[in-house]
Parts: structure tokens; sequence; C-alpha cells
């Protein structure tokens, strides 16, 4: 499956998530259940760095990994379905759980830049898988 093969490439990653500047194993085999990462940020002149711990990896149909930063931790659950040949469905559960008094006054106040951000992560992979395009400079990738 297409769908699955850009998604699961590493070196895609700078193509869809918008600020990604690297990312390094810190443990267990890359891509496989239990393998955590970190990922850095910039997005504008914020910085930001998530650990990834992968928790499931069942590829066609399904891929679940935690991603913890300062006061946040955030499971993503997400399952695939082949629609047809050139479709794909791509269903995706987020939990945030807040720690500490000023992520969890934030996370009250503006749930929704939560959701926000994880929509727009979504929505940059689908024009890269579907046409190609980077958020990198925005325009078309072989």
């Amino acid at each position: 499956m297409e769908f699955i093969e850009k998604l699961d490439s590493l070196e895609n990653m700078k193509h869809w998530q918008r600020g990604l500047v690297n990312y390094e194993l810190l443990s267990g085999t890359l891509g496989q259940e239990g393998a955590r990462m970190s990922l850095n940020y910039k997005l504008g002149k914020r910085e930001m760095f998530l650990i990834e711990t992968i928790i499931k990896r069942n590829f066609p149909d399904e891929f679940h990994a935690t991603y913890d930063a300062k006061g946040v931790h955030n499971i993503q659950k997400n399952y695939f379905k082949e629609v047809d040949e050139h479709t794909t469905k791509w269903v995706s559960e987020s939990e945030f759980q807040f720690s500490g008094l000023m992520m969890k006054i934030m996370g009250f106040l503006m749930p929704d830049a939560f959701k926000k951000q994880s929509r727009k992560y979504a929505e940059d992979f689908k024009a890269f898988a579907e046409n190609g395009i980077s958020v990198r400079n925005n325009k078309k990738i072989n």
C-alpha cells in the first residue's frame, strides 16, 4: 500500500511535519514497537522537543504511539483501511493528558489548539501523499 510506505518513511517526515528539524533514535529498533525517538521542531520562534514511543505497529491496519513533551502526554491511535486501490481511510484518535499547572490551564482554555495541530499534520500528509507537495517549500517534489 503506497499510503503506508509514504507514512512509514523517516525521510518523508520532513515533507509533511512542519517545523521538523531533526530526529534521533534513542532506544529500540527504528520504527518497531518499543522504539523511542526524539523529534525536534522549530515553529516560528518556538522550539518543541517530543519523545515518540511506538506502542503498536501493525501495518497496514494500525499504528499507535505516544508523544511526550514538557507537560503533555499524547496517545495517538491510527487506523487505516484501504477503500480501493487509490484511496485509504485514515482514522486518528488522540488523547492529550496534561501535567503541571500551566499545561493544565492551557489544555482547559485552548483544547482546540492541540486538535488543530494534529489535523494540520494530517492535512499536510494528505497533500504530500496525494500530490507530492512538501511543507518545506510548498512545492511539488519528485
